[in-house]
């Protein structure tokens, strides 16, 4: 640290490129979810989201964002409930399923169906069947607010993501 509190290595924010942006944040662990949720058309849609936080415990919130690009915008700014999914050590495979785009990212996964038809992923660590609350602008993406109306939770360990890999945390 230098005199005014500052490390010589820290950059101006105006200087940071996306990539080392990125990077920088990629050492914070993190968990792994899949946020649903049912369209007016009936359409299912899901993500992974690791930008998921808790906010309040009463009333209990939750928050996490969405890309303005996600072709799934749409469908979560017209409804009212979604699932937060909490994945398990072993479900890689379906957070890589729902990074990417794909037609039916559901094929084959077992679901059950939550409030507002959101769906449930069997085999998750904790769910989390939220109705959306508030929607605020965060740059290039819109953060969603929704307030905790059921939960169901397991003792399965969680997935976690850090520096662009997955892994477990076990206590």
């Amino acid at each position: 640290m230098n005199a005014n509190g500052s490390s010589e290595r820290s950059q101006l924010l105006a200087d940071i490129d996306p990539a080392t942006y990125r990077s920088v944040l990629g050492r914070f662990v993190t968990g792994v979810t899949v946020i649903t949720a049912r369209g007016p058309d009936d359409r299912t849609v899901g993500l992974t989201v690791n930008s998921f936080n808790t906010v309040s415990l009463d009333p209990p919130l939750v928050l996490w964002s969405l890309a303005l690009k996600s072709p799934s915008l749409a469908v979560f700014r017209a409804q009212n409930w979604v699932a937060v999914n909490i994945l398990a050590h072993d479900q890689r495979d379906l957070a890589l399923r729902f990074s990417k785009p794909a037609e039916d990212k559901f094929r084959g996964v077992a679901v059950q169906e939550g409030l507002g038809g959101a769906p449930l992923l069997v085999g998750a660590t904790a769910c989390l069947e939220c109705r959306i609350r508030h929607r605020y602008p965060g740059g290039d993406h819109e953060i969603i607010v929704g307030r905790i109306v059921r939960t169901e939770a397991s003792d399965r360990p969680p997935l976690v993501f850090h520096r662009g890999q997955f892994g477990a945390f076990t206590c």
